[in-house]
């Protein structure tokens, strides 16, 4: 959530930052906010002011009535009747007006750091870096939907008898790089320095409302209603509620933690060739990295992201491509986000499979996640990177390494899967 005293002391910066992020009625949305603060403000001094009087006239009454001046006494007793009576309508008036102040505040995007690039759509994010060799198959070569029947290794129509659609069952040696992958990406977080956490996978409504899930993205959630619990849409949610309500100390910071989770997504209105397969799943695997940063570490901070991610898909042999969201692709919360793609030789397309944001202090106010500098408090800054999801990272092993004679496993899953090829 934005700062209102940050809003109200750069208006236009803040009108600027919503139109970068393409959010309707930016200047209707600040000059509504404003007007209510005002109001706010208004109100709580004529209630300061009511109170004193009120107060006032309390300590009078007791003097009045050792003078023995009955009738005075009993007009400020009047007086002090009417002004409670005023308090206690000024206070809910005063509430009505912070709740329209959050009311608004809520529906207001992060804004975009000023390195963030000028556009709409996902064919005007920025190309800044992009690596390895992009496979030659040749003409019969498979796309990973038919690679997985071929060998047997992930089942999507028992899934759909199971759950539904979306919702793969891996099997074999389909099951055991799944595992692999996942302690691959936990072993390298930890040997970056990353404490590993385990965290629940469902949420709270608190929770969901803290990382800005809530109430943005409640359609694309899958509810437990009964219980009114959300399945998380990635670790980040829990991970970083681990720290909702709480002052760090200087000694607590960095926060670097990471996580393995599955991940729940509705992805409604999804459908076409874009989504087959492993492209796009209801339920899939995750490792997430999460840090938290003093605001003047949380860009370096973001470089070190984005280098730890860089360095799995080096290993992992994957041609890929680093992408500089535009303002119109950014996420709610962002400040600023890299996507990951990596090349899928196959389907002759680039997949997304890792987002690195910084959301600055975006989340850390909804979460009321602080730190002590020399006596006061100020918010912190969260980051949160995929590090990585599997399913595209699969879809780009399986279609990139095939061979006649099987699948060849990555060099460097070799010791996580126990075998080198899928045959």
């Amino acid at each position: 959530m934005l700062q209102l005293n940050y809003i109200k002391e750069n208006k236009q910066a803040t009108i600027d930052g919503l139109k970068r992020k393409y959010f309707k009625n930016a200047e209707e949305t600040v000059e509504t906010l404003l007007g209510i603060d005002q109001k706010r403000r208004e109100t709580q001094a004529e209630l300061d002011g009511t109170l004193a009087k009120s107060n006032a006239l309390a300590k009078e009454i007791g003097g009045l009535m050792k003078e023995g001046k009955k009738a005075e006494a009993e007009t400020a007793k009047a007086q002090t009747a009417e002004l409670k009576a005023q308090s206690k309508v000024l206070e809910e008036n005063l509430k009505g007006l912070e709740n329209d102040l959050y009311e608004v505040l809520v529906t207001m995007p992060n804004l975009p750091h000023a390195s963030v690039p000028e556009g709409r759509t996902p064919e005007e994010n920025v190309n800044i870096f992009e690596t390895g060799t992009i496979p030659n198959l040749p003409d019969n070569a498979l796309p990973h939907w038919e690679l997985i029947k071929q060998y047997n290794i992930i089942d999507f129509d028992l899934g759909n008898k199971i759950t539904g659609a979306g919702f793969p069952v891996y099997k074999g040696k389909g099951a055991r790089i799944q595992r692999a992958m996942i302690n691959f990406f936990l072993d390298e977080a930890l040997a970056a320095g990353y404490g590993e956490i385990q965290p629940p996978i469902l949420i709270n409504k608190e929770s969901g409302f803290g990382t800005g899930q809530l109430p943005d993205k409640e359609g694309q959630m899958y509810h437990a209603t009964a219980d009114d619990l959300y399945l998380i849409p990635t670790a980040e949610v829990p991970i970083t509620n681990i720290y909702r309500d709480t002052i760090l100390a200087d000694g607590d910071l960095p926060v670097k933690n990471v996580g393995y989770t599955p991940c729940f997504r509705r992805e409604a209105g999804s459908w076409g060739a874009h989504v087959r397969g492993l492209n796009r799943l209801h339920q899939f695997d995750k490792v997430e990295i999460v840090q938290i940063r003093k605001p003047e570490e949380s860009y370096e901070a973001l470089n070190e992201m984005v280098e730890h991610v860089k360095g799995l898909l080096n290993k992992l042999e994957l041609p890929y491509r680093i992408l500089h969201l535009c303002g119109g692709d950014m996420s709610f919360t962002s400040a600023l986000t890299f996507d990951f793609e990596v090349y899928s030789a196959a389907q002759k397309r680039w997949l997304e499979c890792s987002s690195v944001s910084n959301f600055e202090a975006y989340q850390a106010n909804r979460l009321k996640l602080r730190y002590k500098v020399e006596g006061k408090t100020q918010l912190l800054h969260t980051l949160n990177g995929s590090a990585l999801a599997l399913p595209r990272i699969l879809a780009a092993i399986l279609e990139n390494n095939q061979t006649p004679e099987g699948i060849k496993i990555p060099k460097v899953l070799v010791p996580y899967c126990g075998f080198d090829m899928i045959n």
